[in-house]
Order: structure tokens, then sequence, then C-alpha cells
């Protein structure tokens, strides 16, 4: 048995990751910290089947643990990952402490300087399907952000195989209420989401474009400038993501799912979809899938690509466990919906 610990278990990625785990067959969760509700009983602040204990941070008996995951916000996750890899266990850190590369990148978007700037040269961008090899030999995971999921695995085997053309990209992408997480704000109470749509952080602002850029300028070799607008959903998860994109004018429809089919084929997670049929939040919703889809928009080389995922399980705590599992060397499927 893997035995596992978590921080910050009672946030919305926390939870899930818990209930993932609870069904994994060969992992043993060790303990469960959260700062909020050190003290009382799991089942007390989630109404379930979960009678464990929560821990404040610093009770963590980091020695009992195989490999610690940190549902932990931006900042507080590093110091945490400096104590995890001290006590020789492997991190899964599903904040953005560790995505970026460049210390100086993460300064200028976080406002504050990096805790643990010597372990950014170790850390392995997690995005399993184009990361596997790495993530296989690697202490210390960066499990990458729900809407730069949704939005790199579509591209990369279009950029890695040169089809596109153009040095800008357009985003559009809806995310359900629990990517804003548990902590609530007026824009995110449910009588501000309640029959609403809304857009928020557009243009070039919001914190996963850094992400987004780094990883496209390595797909493709060369920068790409992310045109990003986010919008909130009035449901509970889901991320459904609208690509534009400019191909190489010889190119059709047909070879650009090709691209996706010989990147993708034998892969467990990704469902590509027919030409015609575009992906929805009900194709990927509770599930470890990224639905891919495609279709022209009308014009030599104009296409328009759909992604959809689970913000929870795919864009966070799934593929956290999916990164577990190639880590330790087991079945990448297991506690996992396919």
């Amino acid at each position: 048995m893997i035995r596992v610990g978590i921080y910050g278990v009672t946030g919305y990625a926390g939870y899930e990751l818990l209930q993932i785990l609870a069904r994994h067959p060969q992992a043993e969760v060790v303990f469960a910290a959260s700062e909020s509700y050190a003290g009382q009983r799991l089942n007390q602040v989630y109404p379930g089947p979960f009678d464990l204990r929560l821990i404040s941070p610093e009770e963590a008996p980091l020695e009992q643990a195989d490999v610690v995951f940190l549902c932990t916000p931006h900042g507080a996750s590093a110091p945490l990952a400096q104590k995890v890899l001290a006590a020789g266990a492997k991190c899964v850190d599903l904040s953005a402490d560790f995505r970026l590369r460049d210390p100086a990148v993460y300064a200028a978007w976080y406002e504050h300087t990096h805790p643990a700037p010597e372990l950014l040269g170790e850390a392995v961008y997690g995005l399993t399907e184009v990361y596997r090899t790495q993530v296989a030999g690697a202490r210390l995971v960066a499990n990458p952000g729900c809407y730069p999921t949704s939005v790199l695995l579509p591209l990369y085997p279009l950029l890695r195989a040169g089809a596109l053309t153009g040095e800008r990209i357009i985003v559009d992408a809806a995310s359900g209420v629990s990517g804003a997480g548990a902590k609530p704000t007026p824009k995110t109470h449910f009588v501000s989401v309640y029959e609403n749509y809304s857009a928020y952080n557009v243009g070039h602002v919001h914190r996963h474009v850094p992400e987004m850029e780094q990883e496209l300028a390595l797909y493709g070799k060369k920068p790409l400038r992310l045109v990003f607008a986010p919008h909130l959903l009035p449901v509970s998860r889901g991320i459904l993501s609208t690509i534009y994109i400019q191909a190489r004018p010889e190119l059709g429809a047909e070879d650009l799912l090709a691209l996706w089919q010989q990147a993708y084929a034998g892969e467990p997670f990704i469902q590509i979809l027919e030409l015609g049929n575009l992906a929805t939040l009900a194709h990927v919703v509770h599930s470890n899938r990224c639905a891919l889809s495609l279709s022209s928009a009308g014009a030599p080389g104009e296409f328009i690509l759909v992604s959809a995922i689970d913000n929870l399980v795919k864009g966070a705590s799934g593929q956290a466990v999916q990164n577990m599992n190639v880590m330790f060397g087991l079945e990448e499927t297991l506690g996992l919906l396919v």
C-alpha cells in the first residue's frame, strides 16, 4: 500500500482527492490536515462517510507517508514541499508554486518572491500525457492548473507537429463555480451565479496565462501569445474551452484529427470525438477524461477546437492521482473513472 498524506483536505480539490483515494486499491490515507478545521472530524465539515480526525499542518506525521498531496494555496505550498521532500516522501503540489520554471515570472504574476526557488529545476510539470516519462522519475510534481489542462491537451499534438501558423491563440473558456475554490466571494455566491453567465480576468491577466504560454512555447518551439477569456458557468463543476486556431492552409479537419489520434493512441483518459460531434461537460463530469473535438471555422486553415474536462478531477485531483500512479509504477487508471 502507498501511504498518503493530504494537506488542505477540506478544500474542494482536497475533498475530491480523498474520495478518489478511498476507492484506490493500493492507497491508504495516513493523515489529513486542515488549517481551518483542525481538531474536528471530517464528516462534521462535509457530511458523508469520512470520519477522519483533521490535524493541523504542524502535526502532520510526514515520516509515515510515501507521498503527500498539497491542496494548499500558492505561497503556502512551497514551504510544505520542502518539508515533505526533506522527510523522504514524494510530493504532488496542486497549487501554482512549481508550475512556472522562472522565479521572476512567478514573482511578477503572484506578487511575491518564490518561497523555494531551489526546487524549481527539479519539479516536473504534471501534464501526464505529455511528461509521463519525467513524472515516473520525479520526487516533486507540479500538478497543472485546470484551465491549462483543458487548453494544453488539445494544442500539444498540433504544435508539436508544426501544424499551426501565427503567433497568437484565442481561448474562450468557462468553468463551474468550484473552480473558484471553497471560500465564497460576492461573485461566487449562489445568488450571484444562479441563472447568470459572466466573464472575468479577460485578455492577458488571468494567472493561468503564463503557465499556458510557457508550455505552448515549448511545444511549438517559439513564443506564442494567448488571448484568454475565462467565464463563470452556473454549474458546480466542469470546464469547456473553445480554442480558435489558424492551421497551415493545406491541412483539413481530418488531418488535425489524425494528429490527435497519433499523439493520444492508447491514452485511457483522452476521448477524441468524431467530426461533427462537439465536446460537452456531460462527456466528462465526474471522470478523469478530457474530451477533444474540432470543427472548421469556414475558411482555409481556420478551426475551432472544443475540449471538456471536470475541473476537480482531470483539472486537479484526478490528474494528481494519475501522476501518483505513474510515480509509483502502478496502473495509471487505478482509482480513476475512465
